[in-house]
């Protein structure tokens, strides 16, 4: 995982992603849940994703772990709104 800043740009629309794999990061990733990606090129070029996890902060995982996935306008909508889930210590 990776806390590089990320390089400000155009605004794009969030994309969704839900999570086939977390063998290595159990405590930071559901299976089989959505999650939102942040947009990052220099990520993208290497193969990772940049995704808000489990603890409301947005790290880097590698790509092959998540699919991409359409959802829903009302969908989306609520994931957007929805607040992050804190992990109590």
């Amino acid at each position: 995982m990776s806390t590089r800043p990320r390089k400000s740009g155009r605004r794009q629309a969030p994309t969704f992603v839900v999570c086939i794999q977390t063998s290595e990061y159990p405590a930071s990733l559901e299976l089989h849940k959505i999650y939102r990606v942040v947009p990052d090129k220099d990520a993208a070029r290497e193969g990772d994703l940049r995704i808000v996890d489990e603890s409301g902060e947005d790290y880097l995982y590698p790509g092959e772990w998540f699919e991409a996935v359409d959802v829903p306008r009302r969908v989306r909508a609520s994931l957007l709104r929805r607040p992050a889930r804190l992990q109590s210590a």
